[in-house]
């Protein structure tokens, strides 16, 4: 029952978030293009359900520089990110049936996929827009950063973490804990975002 109730809850709340805010996407997609000179989508395959792969996308939100090699993320772009903004995409691919809202984030190729044992059940799970592990990482681009060894840590710290996370919702999934999972992330954004907001306009 809770799979059908899940999905159905993806079906329309994506649908109705698409209908409501399809103007808001509209007018972030081309301000992302603008802002970093490109279409303005980011496309990666991302390992989804069962291993499969798919497609997921997010509006642009770092700028290249002169170099190929000098990345940045904008100012715009970090507000994107702050509220998550850059992820709106990602609501038609909830609707298509490969993301659901309440899952572990979708990871590249040689993670998800190569996991053994129990673990594996993880594969079990469509890949969500939020997650426990996803809050509690959510500034992990710059913990990384911090890091002498950035790729070691991530694999040997963050990403088990992840997987323990990710393997206790697994088994304890149901509607109610999604709805929490929902309501806390709706809480978070904005409350980082009015956090950002101030540090801006102090600066």
């Amino acid at each position: 029952m809770y799979p059908l109730t899940k999905r159905l809850f993806d079906i329309l709340f994506s649908g109705l978030l698409l209908v409501l805010f399809f103007w808001l996407l509209l007018l972030s997609w081309i301000l992302a293009a603008i802002d970093t000179r490109t279409n303005g989508i980011f496309i990666q395959e991302r390992v989804g359900q069962f291993g499969k792969l798919f497609t997921i996308y997010k509006l642009r939100t770092i700028q290249v520089g002169k170099h190929l090699d000098e990345l940045q993320i904008s100012t715009l772009g970090q507000f994107l990110r702050n509220y998550k903004l850059d992820e709106l995409p990602q609501l038609l691919t909830v609707l298509k049936g490969e993301m659901s809202f309440v899952g572990p984030r979708p990871d590249i190729v040689g993670y998800y996929d190569v996991l053994e044992g129990d673990d594996r059940k993880i594969l079990e799970l469509k890949p969500g827009l939020t997650s426990l592990a996803a809050l509690k990482y959510y500034n992990e681009d710059a913990l990384l950063k911090k890091q002498a060894e950035p790729l070691t840590y991530n694999d040997e710290v963050l990403f088990p973490d992840k997987i323990k996370m990710n393997l206790d919702y697994y088994y304890h999934q149901s509607f109610c804990t999604d709805f929490k999972i929902i309501v806390t992330t709706l809480k978070f954004i904005f409350r980082r975002g009015k956090i950002n907001s101030l540090i801006v306009l102090c600066v």
